[in-house]
């Protein structure tokens, strides 16, 4: 138990920031004890980013102050953050990739004008640290050459060689596999152990309940409670995140599967640099099934989706769909799959699902918009699109339901929702959707889990991309996983354990059945 007459690692009091007419944060106190591992949860826009960029020195607080080991600390800059002892492993990795590991944890604590002497003595405390704290890591390994849970591993080695006894990690897991995130908690534990106080910044309910010691919840820019770990639930953590009651799990019946919709064969894919990005994939989608990609991201998956919806072309293999043979040589564009009944929800919804400047009911027909519903003899019939978005607004439950607010000023969830109704609404038979409920509150995730089952049981055939694997395993009815822009594995949803994906996803797992690993080409 704490000695509650020790001084708090780091304690917040009455901090607030605003940014315009948006109070990001709003009197957040919060105290955390040394030597535990304290989880901060809450929706997109709770301000969780924003209490932690005050505490590292990004932003600094328009009032309140922060104590560190009881003393009352000023954090202007990063600089003054490390100063006071406080590291950050951001989400994505702040790394010179061609830099060997050494190179990155010495820059810009080189240790004075001697640089010799100061990589030795570099070297020396980084084999001291990796020892202490189970980060076996070569030093000498150029970053860019190691896996991404290695690279993950020189971002926490950094903090700790700048002194750090208060380290912050923003979504540590959003690029693992179950088994490099399984690695980096006892990582966590370990640092724990060894006296380091360790702020979890995650949207995963799981990971909180088996790694935490104590837990807070933001809403709306304010903190709303602490509870200890142990005391506490995921279902409760949820309603506390959203404000009401939400379902964790998916209810779907059993699929019935009919025919093939769609059958991609020996498909690959070279970028602009000739490296081949898509490697011999095949695959069959039917109608009435959720079929599932799993994958750590950038495995080829946006790739696959790019050339399935006909954004880019193959450079080899061929696609059979509605009837057509699509291939290099008789390639289709975006809008001519579309012309098939084709739907897509891209992965990135602000780069290529709308264009922020429009208002919503414009928003809501891109892709479409040459469409006889939309259009008149001379012009667009923009009646027929505001009514058509305030329908959509309502079944989907947009909020705020205006139409004529640009695209913008609506939530992450609320812009995924205006993607997703439009590509579901035009009743595709065959809906290709990525990354679904990215950036996505927790109370609309149930809502759009429901629609594309809903989708399934109309008899559409469905083709999903999550790095969420809990996402995948809740919603498919079978389930691929991808390895470096082929596809190393294949089985039944009801099969599927976290264990195993997260092998395959590794490209590590050995069929009991078969002496051959999906490195040795396992048929899939």
């Amino acid at each position: 138990m704490t000695n509650k007459t020790m001084p708090y690692a780091i304690e917040l009091r009455d901090i607030s920031k605003r940014f315009g007419a948006v109070q990001a944060n709003k009197d957040i106190c919060l105290q955390v004890a040394a030597g535990t591992i304290h989880g901060i949860i809450g929706e997109n826009g709770a301000g969780k980013s924003t209490l932690m960029s005050i505490i590292y020195g990004f932003y600094e607080a328009d009032s309140g102050h922060i104590e560190v080991d009881g003393q009352r600390v000023q954090i202007r800059s990063s600089e003054d953050a490390i100063q006071a002892g406080i590291g950050m492993v951001h989400q994505h990795f702040m790394l010179v990739e061609t830099f060997t590991v050494l190179e990155n944890v010495m820059l810009g604590a080189e240790g004075g004008a001697l640089l010799k002497q100061g990589i030795d003595a570099a070297r020396i405390e980084l084999q001291r640290l990796a020892e202490e704290y189970s980060l076996d890591i070569d030093v000498d390994a150029i970053v860019e050459e190691l896996p991404v849970g290695l690279q993950q591993r020189v971002e926490i080695l950094k903090a700790l060689y700048r002194g750090a006894r208060i380290l912050i990690l923003d979504e540590p897991t959003g690029v693992l596999t179950p088994q490099e995130a399984d690695h980096l908690f006892r990582i966590l534990k370990a640092l724990k152990e060894q006296g380091v106080t360790v702020l979890l910044i995650t949207h995963k309910l799981r990971e909180i309940m088996a790694s935490t010691d104590n837990v807070s919840v933001m809403r709306q820019g304010e903190m709303v409670a602490h509870r200890e770990t142990a005391h506490t639930s995921k279902e409760e953590l949820a309603e506390l995140m959203v404000g009401k009651k939400v379902r964790l799990t998916v209810n779907k019946d059993e699929a019935k599967p009919s025919q093939v919709l769609l059958s991609a064969k020996h498909v690959s894919q070279f970028d602009s640099q000739g490296v081949k990005r898509l490697k011999d994939v095949s695959l069959e989608l039917r109608a009435g099934e959720i079929l599932g990609i799993a994958g750590v991201s950038g495995n080829g998956q946006s790739e696959l989706l790019n050339v399935l919806s006909g954004i880019t072309t193959m450079d080899e293999g061929e696609i059979e769909f509605a009837g057509e043979t699509i291939s290099a040589k008789t390639p289709k564009n975006a809008a001519q799959m579309r012309d098939l009944k084709m739907a897509h929800v891209p992965e990135d919804r602000h780069k290529m699902g709308l264009v922020t400047g429009f208002e919503a009911y414009e928003a809501a027909v891109l892709g479409y918009h040459n469409s006889a519903a939309y259009n008149g003899k001379i012009l667009m019939n923009r009646q027929a699109m505001l009514d058509e978005c305030k329908t959509r607004m309502a079944a989907w439950d947009v909020r705020p339901p205006n139409p004529h607010l640009k695209t913008a000023n609506f939530s992450g969830g609320n812009q995924q929702k205006i993607v997703i109704a439009r590509e579901v609404e035009q009743n595709p038979d065959v809906l290709l959707i990525g990354q679904p409920t990215r950036g996505v509150d927790i109370g609309a995730i149930e809502n759009i889990h429901e629609q594309i089952v809903k989708l399934r049981d109309s008899g559409k055939a469905i083709l999903l991309v999550s790095v969420e694997l809990d996402e995948i395993m809740a919603l498919s009815d079978r389930i691929l996983v991808m390895f470096d822009g082929a596809v190393v594995g294949q089985l039944d949803a009801k099969d599927a354990d976290e264990r195993t994906l997260g092998l395959m996803m590794a490209n590590a797992f050995t069929d009991p059945d078969s002496e051959q690993s999906n490195e040795k080409g396992a048929a899939v």
